[in-house]
């Protein structure tokens, strides 16, 4: 559909959804606080014109809106979703002959397309790293990032484009110690494509790690680089079907792969046992990640195509632009889950709680159906769940049985929290995995990359009336009925605050708790009780199940931990990262300079 992003731009100021910021602007915070100005008020995708200190436009919130990202793909998402279909299930083509008529064209798009003569129209020139727009979007970020890459790599002594892998992996741009415009650095984490290819390359060390990043192009290919692709199976094939138009690349003189349809393309070589400080960066769990040594790639080129449009966006606390991928990924693979995950109905990453820390989840029972309803075949599910790839780094699974309500809906999480907490048995189903990985970025746990999880698997009757109003006596605040949050003092160590929370739970007992099977101790308990996105955010990126959630009541029997309610210690800890908070001169000017220029 488009070809490039000029296409983007045209079709979108076309139909009133783009804005042009013609004044000059600084990268350095501004044009983020722009960004995440008119984001925050459903905005249209937006053109800068003039970046401080680089010859280069950018473009950023073009998936800002759902309905925005529904347009970018109005053509090509049918088709894909009909290819998604057959793949999980053949027998489709035979119930329904004619809706699927037209996959086997769309299916031919995932086919990458070598240019066999001429110049890739990203190869029109080169430029240096320093004239790219160096976009800080956090004060504390440690330099300027790329914020939508794809970072495109093949094992070593391929040329087989279906082996390849692309990522949206982080690039920093200048800042710490890199060297400008020789060295950057690449974020990549733990159950990321990249660090299979990383690993072979380790085994041959004559062998060098070439890697090309990839800005810009149709829409599609960003997309493609943080879709969830099984392993072994390229990235490239799914942007191709997306764009409604083959992936098509050049080879250029050194032998890195180039993007003909990209805007920029970066080259070079990763460092295979040389690391560099990295970050601190803005991310977007609503915190920053922290400096940690990340590989180090020499740059050989920097292409662009002519009137080069740089694409970026803005993270930080969700949603953001970027949760428009997660809608994607959900309307996408829908069909795909059953296969993946046998007996799973339905499963939500929750973006508001930043995707990882939580996931809700619903599965079918048929393991005894003609005994007592208690979670079985669910727990099985859950299980699978946190063992998968990318779903392997949730810290809380809350997984529901489908025969106790078929209507139930993840993504209406109101009404999900009210059926498990009403149906929890917490003297039974609390299952927790203690020692594991989490999410690179989530500071919760008790070493990097290292902290728990727990399934609360439910199914049955109802319990108990969760409570509409705080417990006689008990101060705190009510997000959502059942829940209550409560301040506690600041944390200090975990050895210091055993007697602490050993008072606040003996206080607990003397309530009456029976409507009220969640307790959450916070900070400022008023703003983590004013609406879902708080009481989310605030209790499931602020705490590490094995050691923060206790229990009125708890005991332990045979290895099972239970407990009558449960308290979640989500106070932020010494060793969490900060939070992002934006500067108040620079809000205060771009919140000004907008004003005027809505009144032009």
């Amino acid at each position: 559909m488009y070809k490039n992003l000029d296409d983007v731009v045209e079709d979108l100021e076309k139909h009133g959804m783009l804005i042009r910021i013609k004044h000059e602007v600084d990268p350095d915070l501004e044009v983020a606080q722009i960004h995440r100005h008119i984001y925050d008020r459903k905005g249209p995708a937006i053109l800068f014109e003039k970046i401080k200190g680089s010859p280069f436009r950018g473009l950023s919130n073009i998936y800002g809106t759902i309905e925005r990202t529904d347009f970018l793909f109005r053509k090509s998402l049918p088709k894909t979703k009909k290819v998604i279909e057959i793949k999980a299930d053949p027998s489709k083509v035979l119930k329904n002959p004619f809706k699927y008529i037209g996959a086997g064209f769309t299916a031919l798009t995932a086919l990458p397309k070598k240019r066999l003569w001429g110049s890739s129209p990203v190869m029109y020139a080169k430029t240096t790293i320093d004239q790219l727009p160096q976009i800080k979007s956090w004060p504390m970020d440690g330099g300027a990032f790329v914020t939508l890459p794809q970072v495109f790599t093949l094992p070593p002594n391929s040329r087989n484009m279906m082996e390849s892998n692309v990522g949206m992996y982080r690039i920093q741009l200048s800042g710490n110690d890199y060297i400008p415009n020789q060295e950057i650095g690449l974020h990549y984490q733990i159950h990321r494509g990249i660090g299979v290819h990383h690993e072979m390359y380790n085994q041959l060390p004559d062998e060098p790690f070439k890697a090309s990043i990839f800005i810009g192009g149709p829409p599609s290919h960003a997309f493609a680089a943080i879709m969830p692709m099984p392993e072994g199976l390229s990235e490239l094939t799914f942007a191709g079907m997306l764009a409604d138009r083959r992936f098509r690349y050049s080879i250029d003189e050194k032998g890195y792969v180039i993007s003909d349809d990209a805007d920029f393309v970066i080259t070079g070589t990763i460092r295979k046992n040389v690391k560099k400080p990295e970050g601190p960066f803005g991310d977007h769990l609503g915190y920053y990640s922290l400096t940690h040594d990340f590989p180090v790639m020499d740059v050989e080129n920097v292409y662009h195509r002519k009137d080069a449009i740089w694409q970026f966006t803005v993270v930080g606390r969700p949603p953001q632009e970027d949760s428009s991928f997660g809608y994607l990924i959900h309307s996408l693979v829908t069909d795909l889950k059953t296969q993946e995950f046998p007996g799973l109905v339905d499963i939500h990453a929750v973006d508001v709680a930043g995707v990882h820390p939580l996931l809700l989840a619903i599965g079918k029972e048929r393991y005894m159906p003609f005994r007592e309803r208690r979670p079985e075949e669910i727990i099985t599910i859950a299980h699978r769940i946190i063992g998968s790839g990318q779903t392997s780094l949730a810290k809380y699974l809350f997984i529901a049985a489908d025969d106790d309500d078929r209507s139930l809906d993840t993504h209406d999480m109101p009404r999900y929290f009210d059926h498990v907490l009403s149906r929890v048995d917490l003297e039974r189903d609390l299952h927790f995995v203690t020692k594991t990985t989490i999410d690179t970025l989530d500071y919760s746990g008790e070493d990097w990359n290292g902290g728990s999880k727990v399934i609360i698997s439910v199914r049955g009757d109802i319990k108990r009336t969760l409570s509409k109003s705080l417990p006689q006596g008990l101060k705190g605040h009510m997000p959502i009925p059942g829940v209550v949050c409560i301040e506690a003092s600041n944390f200090t160590t975990y050895e210091e605050e055993a007697a602490v929370i050993h008072n606040i739970i003996a206080n607990l007992e003397t309530f009456d708790l029976t409507g009220t099977p969640l307790i959450v101790l916070c900070d400022d308990a008023e703003f983590a009780a004013a609406n879902m996105d708080n009481f989310l955010w605030v209790t499931f990126t602020r705490s590490n199940p094995s050691h923060d959630l206790r229990g009125v009541g708890a005991y332990t029997k045979h290895k099972h931990w239970a407990c009558k309610t449960m308290v979640i210690d989500a106070r932020i800890k010494p060793h969490h990262a900060p939070v992002l908070v934006t500067d108040p001169a620079i809000e205060a000017k771009v919140a000004n300079d907008l004003s005027n220029l809505w009144n032009q």
